[in-house]
C-alpha cells in the first residue's frame, strides 16, 4: 500500500499526487513512468513520473480524469492508500551532453515535459520552454517551467495566457530568429508532435517525442501500444512502453498512432460515465 502525502487540483480536470514510494523515488528519472493500481478490483493503468524526491520518497503524478479508474483515483484523499504503485519503467529521456534544448509542451504533457525541462536546466543546459494549453482556466506548471527555463514561451488557442497561437508558432519564430538547438523535445497531443515534428525536420532539428499517450498496460503484453518508425525505408514495429517511451520524431507514423489512439475513446467515456454514476449513488446513499 502507498500513502497519499499531498493532493492538489490543477485544473478542473487534472490533479497531482505525492506518493510514498521509497524504492521507486530512489531510481526514477524523467521520461519514465509507474503502474499502478487503485485498488484491489482496480485496473492496471500506467502514468508518468512527473517529479520525484529520493529524500523524501515520493514520486509526484499528474493525472487527468479521463476515464473510470482516473475518476477512482481522484476520488482519494491525502492519507488514504494506493493498492499498487510499481516502477520505475520506460526508457529515461536522454539528457546528458545537450547544450541548448527547446522543450515543447501541450496540454496535460507538460506534466512530462517539466521533469526533463528541470533535468536538463540542473545539468547546465541552456532551456527554452514552449508550452501550450487551450485557455489560461487549463494551465498548469506555469511557475515551475519559469523557474527552471532561460526562455519561456506561452502559447493559448483563445489569447486568454500568453500569446494567441500554436506552440509550433512560437517554436518557428525562435527558430527563424536565430536560436539554434541540439534538440527539441516536444511532449503532448499527438496532433501537435505530429506538426512540431514537421517543423524540425524542415530546419534539420534532431527531434524527441514521448509516446505516452498510446500507452494501456504499460508492460507490453497487451500491444496496445505497438506504433510504426520508418527506419532507412523499412516499417519497423516497436512498443512505447518497453522500447520507448521516446522515440526519434521524424521517424514515427503520426497517423497511424493517432487512428489506433482513437480506438478507445468511446469505452473511456462509457467507462468514465458509469463510475461517476456510481460515486453520484453512493453520495446519495451515505447522505
Amino acid at each position: 500500500m502507498y500513502r497519499i502525502v499531498e493532493k492538489r487540483e490543477l485544473n478542473p480536470t487534472v490533479t497531482l499526487m505525492k506518493v510514498e514510494a521509497p524504492a521507486v523515488a530512489k531510481k526514477a528519472q524523467p521520461g519514465q513512468f509507474i503502474i499502478l493500481r487503485v485498488d484491489e478490483q482496480g485496473e492496471r493503468i500506467p502514468l508518468t513520473v512527473a517529479d520525484f524526491d529520493p529524500q523524501a520518497g515520493t514520486i509526484t503524478i499528474i493525472f487527468q480524469i479521463v476515464g473510470a479508474t482516473t475518476q477512482k483515483l481522484n476520488h482519494k484523499q491525502e492519507g488514504e492508500f494506493i493498492q499498487d504503485f510499481v516502477g520505475p519503467l520506460g526508457v529515461p529521456t536522454h539528457t546528458q551532453g545537450l547544450k541548448k534544448v527547446a522543450v515543447v509542451g501541450g496540454g496535460v504533457g507538460c506534466a512530462i515535459a517539466y521533469p526533463v525541462a528541470k533535468k536538463l536546466h540542473q545539468l547546465g543546459c541552456e532551456v527554452h520552454s514552449i508550452v501550450g494549453f487551450r485557455n489560461k482556466d487549463l494551465v498548469i506548471l506555469e511557475d515551475e517551467f519559469a523557474a527552471a527555463s532561460a526562455k519561456f514561451r506561452k502559447m493559448s488557442d483563445d489569447g486568454s495566457w500568453g500569446e494567441k497561437g500554436l506552440v509550433t508558432d512560437a517554436l518557428r519564430g525562435l527558430i527563424e530568429s536565430g536560436e539554434t538547438y541540439d534538440r527539441v523535445i516536444a511532449i503532448g497531443p499527438l496532433i501537435m508532435m505530429k506538426f512540431v515534428c514537421q517543423l524540425t525536420k524542415e530546419f534539420h532539428i534532431p527531434t524527441t517525442v514521448s509516446m505516452n499517450p498510446i500507452m494501456i498496460d504499460g508492460t507490453g503484453m497487451c500491444g496496445g501500444c505497438r506504433l510504426s518508425l520508418i527506419q532507412d525505408g523499412k516499417r519497423v514495429t516497436k512498443f512505447a512502453c518497453v522500447d520507448g517511451p521516446d522515440f526519434d520524431g521524424h521517424e514515427v507514423d503520426f497517423d497511424e498512432a493517432m487512428a489506433r489512439g482513437a480506438m478507445y475513446r468511446d469505452f473511456e467515456r462509457h467507462a468514465h460515465e458509469e463510475t461517476c454514476n456510481l460515486f453520484r449513488k453512493g453520495a446519495a446513499e451515505n447522505a
